[in-house]
């Protein structure tokens, strides 16, 4: 198996993904923060001090996703066209699901990764005064569409 992210010296490079199609790509991750019954009582009553802990994680993964290139080194500057992030509060704390789309040459399933991580990261800090143990799990790309290696999705065929 070829690394196409190496060189044959074995130094690490970008891609040239120029002679690619533009294709209508999307990618879909997934992640949890585990809260305690009392962050989670927190969140569903409001009462958060920090104020709206899930529109500001929503915000912070949309922003995340969009500078993805900026964070993680071989990852390629893409027109971001959507970024959809669901925050879902459970008794065990707060399911995160995002999805991003664009029309460009290469995937988003970094963008999507990041999405996740920093709306997970940014409703730690909203939380951390009630829940000092609260944690990032799962953070896992679920899905992807387009492009040349076609559809995929987590535990399909």
């Amino acid at each position: 198996m070829s690394l196409n992210h190496l060189r044959d010296d074995g130094t690490a490079h970008m891609v040239d993904v120029s002679a690619k199609a533009v294709t209508t790509r999307s990618a879909t991750a997934r992640g949890r923060v585990a809260l305690s019954a009392v962050a989670v009582a927190a969140l569903r009553e409001g009462t958060v001090p920090k104020g709206d802990a899930l529109a500001v994680a929503r915000i912070a993964g949309i922003q995340a996703a969009k500078r993805t290139p900026d964070l993680v080194p071989l990852a390629h500057p893409v027109a971001v066209h959507a970024v959809d992030v669901d925050l879902r509060v459970a008794d065990d704390g707060v399911h995160i699901t995002a999805t991003v789309r664009t029309a460009d040459r290469t995937g988003v399933e970094m963008e999507a990764l990041t999405c996740v991580s920093v709306a997970a990261l940014a409703l730690v800090d909203m939380v951390k005064a009630v829940d000092r143990e609260a944690s990032i799990e799962g953070v896992q790309v679920v899905a992807k569409s387009g492009g040349r290696s076609g559809d995929w999705a987590r535990g399909g065929p």
